[in-house]
């Protein structure tokens, strides 16, 4: 018999307490990994992200979040859905974006719009994403950096990892985004830096 504080506990609510015990020890010994998409703004500034993907359902762009000067925000949770998601921010402080070649819908307001194609005739921008290649990651961390920063180095094995902990984006404007638009799935793109 299993003693508590010196009063024996019956053995029919020790049989009913055991695996309640024991289903609680695993939880606290088995907590999954954070899987997000994250942000951080290395910035001096306040910056607005965009983000566009493709999930099971097609093309989704959201946006805005606000995230203020040297913080983190995360932008999806859990597991990725997709190897390749695509970025556009805008340094509200200084001026200036991070974009690229990728053209998706935006508009000024809050949004969530689903397709990439014919966004003026929808009533929406046509604006430049650059591409962010996770490498079919778990989890991923974007670091938007400062035009005369130096981007972060690898650190091999670590998810989406650089010291510390995430891929730089570095410069204003318009960073080099990767792997070309059609390679990934975008439709062709029109002259980078350009908002149609």
């Amino acid at each position: 018999m299993i003693v508590l504080d010196s009063l024996p506990l019956p053995p029919r609510l020790l049989a009913g307490l055991l695996p309640v015990l024991a289903l609680a020890a695993a939880c606290l010994w088995t907590s999954p990994a954070a899987a997000d998409f994250r942000l951080c703004n290395n910035t001096a500034s306040r910056v607005g992200i965009a983000l566009g993907y493709k999930d099971a359902e097609g093309w989704t762009t959201e946006g805005w979040w606000n995230i203020s000067s040297r913080s983190c925000e995360t932008l999806l949770r859990g597991n990725l859905v997709a190897r390749y998601y695509y970025i556009y921010a805008l340094d509200y402080d200084r001026g200036g974006e991070w974009s690229g070649q990728a053209f998706m819908c935006s508009r000024d307001k809050e949004f969530t719009i689903r397709g990439t194609e014919n966004c003026l005739a929808r009533g929406y921008d046509r604006t430049g994403f650059f591409e962010v290649d996770t490498g079919e990651q778990r989890a991923w961390t974007v670091q938007l950096t400062e035009a005369n920063e130096q981007p972060a180095q690898k650190v091999p094995g670590m998810p989406g990892g650089v010291a510390p902990g995430t891929p730089a984006v570095p410069g204003l404007p318009n960073p080099p985004g990767g792997t070309p638009p059609g390679a990934s799935g975008l439709p062709p793109a029109a002259p980078p830096g350009s908002k149609q």
